[in-house]
C-alpha cells in the first residue's frame, strides 16, 4: 500500500468524511441512527458496498466508458453496477445465510440509493484515483460513515432519557447533532491531505 492509498483512507475517515463534510447519505443517517443494533447493520453493509463498487466502477470507468468514449454515462453506469451488485450481495446472503439475510432485512435495499455510495465513486473519477486508491477511498469512506452512524445512535439512544424542549425534539435536535458532529469531524481537517 503507497503512501498516497494510506493518506487518502485516513483522509476519508476523518478530514473528508463522506457524511459530516460533504454531506451524503443523510437520508438513511438520520432515519437509521434511532438504534445502535440497527447502525451497526447498516453500517457494516455500507463499509462492504462502498469499498466494493468503488474498486467495481474504477475498473467499468477505466476499461469500458473511457476507451468507448462513453464517460457521460457514468452516472447510469455507476448506478447500475452499485444496485447489481447490491442484489448479488443479497441473493448470496439469502442463499448462505437466512440469520444475516434476516438480521439485515431492509439494510441491503437501502444501500442501493444511498448517495454516499455513488459520491465515492463519482470522487473517485474527478480526484483521478488509481484502482488501489479508489478502493482504499471506498473503504475509508465507508468506515467513516460506519464511525459517522455509530456516534449518532449512541447519541440518541442517551436522548431518550434526556429532557429536551418540545420545539427540539426529533428531527431538530438530530439536525443540531449532526451539525455539532460535522463541527468536531472538521477539527481533524488540516492533518491529512484529502487527495
Amino acid at each position: 500500500m503507497t503512501a498516497s492509498s494510506i493518506a487518502i483512507f485516513f483522509a476519508a475517515i476523518f478530514t473528508n468524511n463522506i457524511l459530516l463534510s460533504n454531506y451524503l447519505g443523510m437520508c438513511s443517517f438520520l432515519s437509521v441512527s434511532r438504534e445502535i443494533k440497527t447502525s451497526v447493520g447498516l453500517g457494516v453493509a455500507v463499509i462492504f458496498v462502498m469499498a466494493s463498487t468503488s474498486a467495481l466502477n474504477w475498473l467499468v470507468y477505466n476499461y469500458i466508458l473511457l476507451p468507448f468514449g462513453l464517460e457521460y454515462l457514468r452516472f447510469i453506469v455507476f448506478i447500475i453496477v452499485i444496485a447489481a451488485f447490491v442484489q448479488l450481495v443479497e441473493m448470496v446472503i439469502e442463499r448462505v445465510s437466512e440469520v444475516l439475510y434476516a438480521a439485515l432485512g431492509i439494510f441491503l435495499p437501502l444501500i442501493t440509493v444511498n448517495c454516499a455510495i455513488l459520491g465515492v465513486s463519482l470522487f473517485m473519477v474527478i480526484r483521478e484515483y488509481s484502482l488501489l486508491e479508489s478502493f482504499t477511498f471506498g473503504l475509508g469512506s465507508g468506515i467513516g460513515w460506519f464511525l459517522a452512524i455509530m456516534a449518532m445512535a449512541g447519541i440518541r439512544q442517551k436522548l431518550k432519557r434526556a429532557r429536551i424542549p418540545h420545539g427540539l425534539e426529533g428531527a431538530g435536535i438530530t439536525l443540531i447533532i449532526t451539525g455539532m458532529m460535522a463541527l468536531a469531524f472538521m477539527g481533524f481537517s488540516g492533518m491529512l491531505p484529502i487527495g
